[in-house]
């Protein structure tokens, strides 16, 4: 099974650790590959867990960029990362929009944070839901 996120860009850091939990009960049972993009605090927290993680389970993450790299082998970019060809010839400004229905396509389980009905997280997680996903949505489940 694989697993995805969606999250708001100013996603609190409280929730790092409701969202860790998640993650290892995911893999608990059976969740050994993750999807990631690389936009916001929601994001950002979750490839750190994952990459914490990755250490102490036999699971694997990507890191799916929604732009070509401009330069290689940088910090901001870790060896877990991809730009697919599918997002070749995408103009800019739908980048991003394309690279979360990537995401949304290869994955069965999505994990999020979605406190509003609009903007991308919200959009992608309703999406997720119309398409039979299982959604784990952490402002629900904590009352955040």
């Amino acid at each position: 099974m694989i697993c995805t996120f969606f999250g708001h860009k100013d996603t609190p850091s409280g929730i790092e650790i409701f969202l860790q939990e998640v993650i290892v009960d995911l893999i608990n049972q059976g969740v050994t590959s993750f999807y990631i993009g690389n936009q916001g605090n929601f994001d950002a927290m979750a490839i750190k867990i994952l990459s914490k993680l990755k250490e102490k389970y036999a699971i694997n993450y990507t890191v799916v960029l929604a732009y070509m790299p401009l330069q290689k082998n940088t910090d901001e970019y870790t060896a877990e990362s991809v730009f697919p060809e599918c997002l070749a010839n995408v103009p800019p400004r739908f980048a991003i929009d394309r690279r979360n229905r990537y995401l949304l396509e290869k994955s069965d389980i999505v994990v999020c944070f979605v406190t509003h009905s609009f903007g991308g997280a919200a959009k992608f997680t309703e999406l997720a839901k119309k398409q039979g996903k299982t959604v784990i949505n952490l402002s629900e489940k904590n009352n955040i």
